[in-house]
């Protein structure tokens, strides 16, 4: 039985963000005296929203210091994305094979509204989700609280019991397994399959494999 709705993650699942944005961090964090590596800059904060994260880095270094790499270290990813950003590879086929057999499907992001319709929009993506695009800063506990995902599926009539996530972090596969809902793990990004797999996901390597793992 195919699913009622498909939700996607949208850094690391639809586009290949993850990747320029944990380099950014990691450098600009280290230059504002936190040394810190970008396995270290995944594991705290992949998944989650840039709330949590400014939050964080304001205790560790105050409030000056957590204003100051928020503006830093978005220009300099806002830079590095309309330089290099591409979607991750498969997921335009895979929308595009969601829609040929009928499958609604959304993002819900821990992004902003602004930084999805950037990313989306540099990626081609963004037509194809204009509508169905749901936010972190639209729920009061982000990833991994599965308040998000609960949200996407109610304003797009599903059942959660029948959705399926898509996502890449363990913060959000917590959140989709919290909601009740199937999750199915990208393990060709920056998380190792078998934390992905810890956290209560099946895990796959390309998006291609996707259909079959959907009875479509």
């Amino acid at each position: 039985m195919s699913p009622e709705l498909v939700l996607f993650d949208c850094d690391g699942v639809l586009v290949d963000s993850e990747r320029l944005t944990v380099a950014v961090e990691a450098r600009v964090l280290t230059m504002l005296g936190w040394a810190i590596e970008p396995d270290e800059v995944v594991r705290r904060w992949m998944g989650r929203s840039s709330a949590a994260q400014i939050a964080e880095v304001a205790d560790r270094l105050g409030p000056e210091a957590a204003q100051e790499y928020d503006e830093v270290s978005s220009a300099e990813v806002h830079a590095a994305f309309e330089s290099e950003l591409t979607e991750v590879e498969g997921v335009g086929r895979l929308v595009d094979r969601l829609a040929e057999a009928g499958v609604p499907h959304c993002v819900a992001s821990s992004g902003t509204h602004d930084r999805m319709q950037r990313t989306l929009g540099l990626t081609g993506l963004w037509p194809r989700f204009h509508g169905r695009i749901f936010s972190a800063t639209e729920v009061a506990r982000g990833k991994p609280a599965p308040d998000l995902f609960l949200h996407a599926a109610d304003r797009m009539g599903a059942d959660p019991a029948r959705c399926v996530v898509l996502e890449d972090s363990p913060y959000g596969v917590e959140a989709g397994v919290s909601a009740g809902m199937r999750v199915l793990a990208y393990g060709s990004g920056l998380v190792a399959p078998d934390v992905l797999a810890g956290a209560g996901a099946e895990v796959f390597g390309h998006m291609s494999e996707v259909p079959a793992l959907l009875g479509l």
